[in-house]
């Protein structure tokens, strides 16, 4: 590998380890009785209007499976931060909102996030800001178009 690939390859698993890591402390701190996983499945939810989200709907955004989002959903709404409503004119789905309790651990989350990157944003000149997005996106797209083809 050439001197570039591997300082990439080390500052991607590095980066991706520490936003973890750095996500996981906030929580612990903040003495909240979730996961990781259970942030940004409420953090999904919060994405939908106020008729709530269908578990397929969170399911296909997460990609993850009906019965993982189906267990999980059961264990926030089993610790307060959501609610489920069945549809009236489909029995069989069920919408997902969030409790009050939810809707403000999702606030405590976002801010986390907005903190995050502004402290990021801070040190970095306008130019660098421009280049620095154009390579992330790029990234992005990368495991965005790597994800697809391992799905068909």
């Amino acid at each position: 590998m050439e001197a570039f690939d591997n300082e990439l390859n080390t500052a991607l698993v590095e980066t991706f380890n520490n936003i973890l890591k750095v996500e996981e402390n906030a929580v612990k701190k903040s003495a909240i009785n979730l996961s990781i996983g259970e942030m940004h499945l409420i953090e999904a939810i919060d994405k939908g209007d106020n008729t709530g989200r269908s578990i397929s709907d969170i399911a296909n955004e997460l990609d993850i499976t009906l019965p993982s989002v189906t267990v999980a959903i059961n264990k926030l709404h089993k610790k307060g931060y959501v609610e489920k409503i069945r549809c009236e004119q489909d029995k069989r789905v069920v919408y997902i909102l969030l409790t009050r309790k939810g809707k403000k651990i999702n606030s405590v989350h976002r801010f986390f996030h907005q903190t995050m990157i502004r402290n990021i944003s801070s040190q970095l000149t306008k130019e660098e800001k421009n280049v620095f997005i154009k390579g992330i996106k790029n990234i992005n797209d990368f495991f965005r178009k790597s994800s697809e083809k391992g799905d068909k």
